[in-house]
């Protein structure tokens, strides 16, 4: 489904165009690197408007995931073919998630912050719970990695390559002089 039809899927529903945004930034893999640039480009909403609605859409089942996903996978791992999926999409995560298990909070943060399909804060927030992350800490991390995410979009939405790389190279920089900082 292209995102136009999924845009126009949730208009179709009634939805406001400020109620699909949050709807589609909540959703995972497309998470707010769809919903930005929908909202920016195709709705004409401001800038930090867009910002804002994603970054909430994209939070709104984060606390969920934190708080529920292990009792969800044992009741759901009892059914031969899920349970398959799920080991597979944990060990992925495991993979991936490297960069958490060493660096933990700052490294929770900096993978969700990459703007990549399977970086968002779905995957971070599976990540934390694998990892045994506390809840406070994995979903202050979280928001951080949604909003730098958030902010990257949103400049790659208004400005194009050059904006998201001027982005990138000021977050990094900041994430780096968090690490640095952590590690003295």
């Amino acid at each position: 489904m292209s995102p136009e039809e999924l845009l126009g899927y949730f208009l179709d529903l009634g939805f406001s165009k400020e109620l699909a945004v949050l709807v589609i930034a909540a959703l995972p893999i497309v998470e707010l690197r769809l919903a930005i640039p929908l909202a920016i480009n195709t709705f004409d909403f401001p800038w930090y408007y867009a910002l804002l609605l994603a970054i909430i859409g994209n939070l709104l089942p984060v606390p969920f995931i934190l708080l529920f996903l292990d009792a969800i996978t044992r009741w759901l791992g009892k059914i031969a073919l899920l349970d398959r999926f799920l080991n597979w999409l944990f060990e992925r995560t495991r993979r991936r998630g490297k960069i958490i298990e060493k660096y933990e909070r700052i490294g929770l943060a900096l993978f969700v912050a990459i703007p990549l399909p399977i970086t968002g804060a779905w995957t971070g927030s599976l990540a934390a719970v694998l990892f045994g992350l506390n809840f406070r800490y994995a979903f202050l991390s979280i928001f951080i990695g949604v909003f730098i995410a958030g902010v990257i979009v949103t400049c790659l939405s208004l400005l194009g390559w050059l904006g998201a790389i001027i982005a990138g190279i000021g977050l990094s920089a900041l994430a780096i002089l968090g690490l640095w900082r952590t590690s003295r």
